[in-house]
């Protein structure tokens, strides 16, 4: 047999390649066992306190007893499907969540949510919005994410968006005795060049310096919202380079809709999260961050479950303008429902949601999406379990090892949002330790004493 490739004759070789492998590694340290909130609630800054998750919890609530009292009429409006029993367990969940944590992320906006004020106005909006975050973290009120959302790193708007910034932190570092709530984030929108990034990196450094943070304390999103920031001006993809120009401090990156599609030119009336340019960008998205340890978020539904009828001071309502205010609501919530599960199916597990009753659907479609699926993941992920990575035949499914991550990565998932819990998963035949393990690769390895 011949024998070419000695190793000292590869020596060279495999030295290049080793370094290449760890700046890889390096760069791409893969995704984070952090929890991800399902979704991001933006509000104007303006109308900021610090019980805005009690006071959206309890809109969202009183919209769910209203137009969903029960779990047929969810059904229904929703199009949960015939089972009664999973309607009933998303009807019973959703109501649970409203009442005990209604709110997961919210956002504090200065920028399309709050628009264009006089400087006096924004300087005290933003320092009252820090002093209601601190307020909001002392009395243990505030959901478990928060940030703010400045404006964008243009040269028209740069300075403005730098100062609400250093007047926020400022107010709320000096009312919270220099602390910062858990997850705090700011999100940097409309990204047009990567210096914008690196620009909010080194502003995060002064504040960091200038308040007595610890280095590294401010961290940031990136909204994906405009041409600029998925095809760079090289015609490579963007993201890459937007995520590596944030050192370290990048946590994730929300897709915004109505920006991205207005900036391609399409029409207000197809400005909508199924278009097809959305899909495009949504999977550079997803490909171009892949392995780069941030998270995912899509973006929004506008169309609002709001009720056409309101009565007045001392009046009633009429049969028939209850039953439309029904049928407005239902139709708005199977929008925004539909929406989330096509989220759901290309793997965004995070969204954005703008008003209270969307709270509802949000919660209703990711317990549906992973409820429905729960049986069949569970039997094929333990049958695989079983044979220890052999091939597997399980009615016409076919599955292989990459599948049995995809599996995997079901239930992980599935116990982030809440659908699930730990001791769910221990149906699929995996022990605690292995599913904490996260890689279907290295709980083989473990099976087989590797």
């Amino acid at each position: 047999m011949p024998n070419v490739l000695k190793l000292d004759a590869l020596a060279e070789i495999l030295s290049r390649l080793a370094q290449a492998n760890r700046q890889f590694n390096a760069s791409h340290p893969g995704d984070k066992p952090d929890r991800q909130p399902v979704h991001t609630v933006y509000g104007g800054a303006h109308l900021f306190s610090a019980d805005i998750a009690q006071k959206l919890g309890s809109a969202g609530l009183r919209m769910f007893q209203e137009y969903a009292p029960d779990p047929a009429t969810f059904a229904r409006a929703l199009g949960l499907g015939a089972d009664a029993a999973i309607a009933a367990a998303v009807h019973a969940r959703v109501l649970d969540k409203l009442q005990h944590e209604p709110v997961e992320d919210f956002r504090i906006d200065f920028e399309d949510g709050y628009g264009n004020r006089f400087d006096d106005e924004e300087d005290e909006h933003a320092i009252a919005a820090g002093q209601e975050t601190a307020k909001g973290l002392l009395a243990h009120t505030l959901p478990p994410f928060i940030g703010i959302r400045i404006k964008p790193l243009t040269e028209e708007l740069h300075v403005r968006s730098l100062r609400t910034l250093d007047l926020f932190v400022n107010a709320l570092v000096e009312a919270s005795r220099g602390v910062l709530p858990p997850h705090f984030i700011v999100t940097l929108p409309k990204i047009t060049v990567p210096e914008q990034v690196s620009a909010l990196v080194q502003a995060f450094e002064l504040l960091e310096r200038g308040v007595g943070l610890f280095p590294g304390a401010l961290r940031m999103e990136l909204m994906i919202e405009t041409p600029q920031s998925i095809v760079a001006a090289s015609g490579s993809f963007a993201i890459p380079q937007l995520v590596a120009n944030a050192r370290g401090r990048c946590r994730g990156l929300h897709f915004g809709v109505y920006d991205y599609t207005a900036s391609v030119n399409i029409t207000a009336m197809h400005q909508m999260p199924s278009h097809p340019a959305c899909d495009f960008a949504r999977h550079v998205m997803q490909v171009s961050s892949s392995g780069l340890g941030v998270t995912l978020s899509d973006g929004a539904t506008t169309v609002m479950p709001v009720a056409p009828h309101r009565a007045a001071a001392g009046a009633t309502l009429t049969d028939a303008q209850i039953a439309e205010n029904h049928r407005a609501v239902h139709h708005a919530w199977k929008i925004n429902y539909d929406d989330v599960r096509s989220s759901l199916r290309h793997a965004y597990y995070q969204g954005w949601d703008l008003h209270p009753g969307q709270l509802v659907t949000r919660y209703a479609a990711i317990y549906a999406f992973f409820f429905e699926a729960k049986s069949e993941a569970a039997a094929r992920l333990k049958q695989f379990m079983d044979k220890a990575a052999q091939a597997t035949l399980l009615g016409n499914v076919f599955d292989d090892a990459a599948t049995g991550q995809g599996l995997l990565n079901f239930f992980l998932r599935g116990i982030n949002c809440g659908a699930f819990t730990e001791d769910d998963a221990l149906a699929t035949g995996l022990t605690y330790e292995e599913l904490r393990m996260r890689s279907f690769v290295k709980i083989l390895n473990r099976r087989r004493g590797v």
